[in-house]
């Protein structure tokens, strides 16, 4: 796969990393027990990941029934199950560090991981919870990290009301967790601007997807 990306102005470090979790995540708290952590810049030196995930990983293009026809979903995506190796180190590492810092507040831990290839800006995703399986009924955690050109996460309350913005990219983390996939919806919206495309890699505890 070739897909032409411009490096981060600001991330000039050649070797990925992880920053501290600890006194830097900022938490935004939501209506009806949900809330939303919020982490920009936490992987330093993301465009070397980036480079890893825009190549062949087997990402593949799924199709799905609209009305009376069959259409592409409109971005590429890749699942690994918890006993794959991931295609970067620092994938494994960020998953553990996640594990470490929220097992006071969940016995959850991070399992699969789930991402997404946006390729331009035609490429998005609806809005949405992830309420398959357990996260239909129970709190549930998904801890999102972006590569590569920030694109919005977009969140509104799944009774109606105004959206929240979180801009995503070169290394940037949030993590949804409380009640969010049940009572909050999330989305990727397209955008006519000119942008690269960036990697959204899904950290999940079992049975939630």
């Amino acid at each position: 796969m070739t897909l032409a990306h411009q490096p981060s102005m600001w991330d000039q470090d050649e070797e990925a990393s992880l920053g501290p979790l600890d006194g830097h995540v900022t938490r935004h708290e939501l209506s009806d027990g949900a809330w939303v952590d919020h982490l920009p810049g936490w992987v330093a030196g993301s465009d070397e990941v980036l480079e890893v995930l825009l190549g062949d990983i087997g990402w593949r293009e799924d199709r799905r029934q609209m009305y009376e026809r069959e259409v592409a979903v409109p971005r590429l995506l890749r699942w690994y199950g918890g006993r794959e190796t991931l295609p970067h180190p620092l994938l494994t590492d960020a998953r553990e560090a996640l594990n470490r810092y929220y097992e006071v507040e969940s016995a959850d831990r991070f399992v699969s991981a789930g991402m997404c290839l946006y390729r331009d800006g035609r490429d998005s995703v609806a809005w949405h919870g992830d309420r398959l399986g357990r996260g239909r009924s129970a709190d549930t955690m998904v801890a999102i990290v972006s590569f590569g050109s920030p694109r919005p996460l977009m969140l509104r309350p799944a009774s109606g009301g105004r959206s929240l913005r979180f801009p995503l990219g070169h290394g940037d983390l949030v993590v949804m967790g409380g009640s969010c996939q049940r009572t909050w919806e999330h989305c990727i919206p397209k955008t006519t601007k000119p942008v690269g495309p960036r990697v959204s890699v899904q950290f999940r505890p079992s049975g939630v997807a």
